[in-house]
């Protein structure tokens, strides 16, 4: 692999595409562009994709520093200062109207993890005491508003009383915790962490880490159960490959943020058998992909969009930490082959979201919609552009 072409996708590729998303009306960026990437100018706006955006050119600023990418990311920080962001009771709304009128007060632990990512990368970006300010705003509303003595709910109202938790529930069950909110809380935590260097932010982080090693990681599979009722109790047997694949290197990522030699040992287990029970289990040898997930031992074949992505960086990630297992550095590699082959959609250059298992596409995906981002396959770019390139 070649940093080369991770950035002339990142510059060649994604970052046009989403350039062509930005709202000149109303602020901010397009809700959703249909498979031909044509926009929908009255779409409602998702902070979570706001969010991603945010976070996606402040990161490709960092990276490539041009200022006409911080100039974008200005764009969405003002909408989601303007827009989201509850002056009231705290906190940032999921969605609102595309003119920015609230248009669901629901108030989501992910979605404020998120809104602290993205606010923590532009701050190192542009230097913005406003944006820092406010993430530190959003993680004292998750610390005093979001979770107890064992750790993280999902759901409230806008004046933060708990509500059943739709958004990050799936597979028939209704989950009261959550790996996935749990682990982009770290990853918000570990980017704040490194902007700032605030110690609670910093035993924030190893309280998430122990909640990982003892309540989420089941070892005995060597993955990350996902919905769990308030005592930890696991309540579907799932196993989502992208996500133990993702959660091995962000975990592997906050213990290296973090500086702490004691926890990246203690935690050094568990990213390596993640990232070893995701590829015995979730490649598709035949396609050299990664599956979607295994509900109750049935295997759903499809691959998503993201899920490639987070292979890509989270094997090379294995492969750095353990040189001696080519494996991983192959399958990376193996990976990224087949979302240049079936993934990038040659028309657009972003992504498709769904391969079926036999490798054809149904028609009419959405290109953008809120969980459709420029998120996983932008820090796949920067990623693995920053990670070949030191090692060049």
């Amino acid at each position: 692999m070649d940093a080369a072409i991770f950035r002339a996708h990142l510059e060649n590729n994604l970052i046009p595409f989403w350039n062509r998303m930005e709202d000149k009306e109303h602020g901010g960026f397009y809700g959703y562009a249909d498979s031909e990437g044509r926009p929908d100018p009255e779409s409602v706006k998702a902070c979570i994709l706001n969010s991603r955006i945010l976070w996606f050119y402040s990161a490709s600023y960092n990276l490539l520093k041009k200022p006409e990418l911080l100039k974008k990311a200005d764009s969405a920080f003002e909408f989601l200062q303007n827009h989201f962001y509850d002056s009231r009771y705290g906190g940032v709304y999921w969605p609102v109207k595309a003119d920015g009128i609230p248009d669901d007060t629901t108030k989501h632990t992910y979605n404020q993890a998120f809104a602290i990512y993205a606010l923590a990368e532009y701050y190192m970006a542009g230097g913005s005491k406003e944006a820092l300010n406010l993430a530190y705003s959003l993680y004292r509303v998750i610390e005093g508003r979001c979770r107890d003595e064992e750790g993280y709910f999902e759901a409230f109202s806008r004046e933060f009383t708990p509500v059943s938790n739709e958004k990050l529930s799936e597979n028939g069950v209704m989950a009261e915790r959550t790996m996935n909110t749990l682990l982009h809380i770290v990853e918000a935590y570990t980017v704040l962490y490194k902007a700032d260097g605030f110690y609670a932010v910093g035993d924030s982080i190893r309280e998430i880490l122990r909640i990982f090693k003892f309540k989420v990681f089941n070892p005995d599979k060597k993955i990350c159960e996902v919905f769990f009722d308030k005592k930890y109790k696991p309540l579907i047997a799932l196993e989502s490959y992208g996500h133990d694949i993702e959660a091995s290197w962000l975990i592997e990522r906050a213990c290296d943020v973090l500086g702490d030699k004691a926890y990246y040992e203690e935690m050094l287990p568990v990213i390596r058998e993640l990232a070893e029970g995701a590829y015995d289990n979730g490649i598709d040898t035949a396609n050299n992909a990664m599956n979607d997930e295994n509900e109750r031992g049935v295997v759903n074949a499809k691959k998503v969009w993201w899920v490639q992505a987070e292979s890509v960086t989270g094997f090379y990630n294995a492969y750095q930490l353990q040189p001696d297992k080519d494996k991983y550095l192959k399958i990376s590699e193996q990976v990224w082959e087949y979302i240049r082959k079936f993934v990038i959609d040659k028309k657009t250059g972003e992504w498709i979201e769904d391969i079926a298992p036999d490798n054809s596409v149904n028609e009419g995906q959405a290109l953008v919609h809120p969980w459709k981002c420029p998120y996983h396959n932008g820090r796949m770019c920067i990623e693995m552009i920053n990670r070949l390139s030191h090692t060049a």
